[in-house]
């Protein structure tokens, strides 16, 4: 009967210490708790400890984007932008998530202060675009999209929004100026 007992006691133990989610660890389909499938109307329960503020652009009628930011309650640091699959709809997934906090990393240690060569070393890179201020990198292999700004190109390539910029002429020390999670 003792045995019994103890194996009871040892299960309810190793049950009780199930292995917790770290809140700032990013992967291809998660963010702490924040998954490809959460739903709008399910953020206040994963965000319990945090604000959320909504920004509406436009009245309700136009059905833009609506972009929810995520703050810590405690130091009020903006910590997540989440943009809806589908503008108001609370039954949406989360399409964007754009990481605004430097404690979110990926299992290799990217974050939003790690540099293209952190980058382009682990992944391979999948586009390249070349808008007017800034260059769009995609990573498809971990879902994720970040930009540098074109001022950390050199002179000779910097200007031209019309040439196909290859990874090799980007430096391994350009910064990362937004980086992004997406799902589809």
């Amino acid at each position: 009967m003792k045995y019994y007992l103890f194996i009871a006691t040892l299960l309810g133990i190793c049950s009780a210490c199930e292995k917790s989610t770290n809140p700032f660890t990013i992967s291809s389909n998660s963010i702490g708790l924040l998954t490809d499938s959460t739903k709008f109307k399910d953020l206040k329960t994963v965000f319990i400890k945090d604000s959320l503020s909504r920004h509406i652009g436009g009245d309700e009628f136009t059905g833009t984007t609506n972009t929810i930011s995520v703050y810590e309650k405690i130091s009020g640091k903006l910590l997540l932008e989440l943009d809806p699959e589908h503008s108001l709809d609370s039954l949406s997934t989360i399409r964007t998530v754009r990481i605004m906090d430097s404690r979110f990393k990926n299992k290799d240690d990217l974050n939003i202060h790690s540099t293209f060569g952190d980058f382009s070393s682990k992944y391979q890179i999948s586009s390249i675009q070349n808008t007017l201020r800034s260059l769009v990198i995609s990573v498809d292999e971990i879902n994720a999209y970040f930009t540098i700004s074109k001022s950390e190109l050199p002179e000779e390539i910097r200007y031209n929004v019309d040439s196909e910029i290859e990874a090799i002429s980007i430096p391994e020390n350009a910064k990362i100026k937004d980086l992004y999670i997406y799902w589809h």
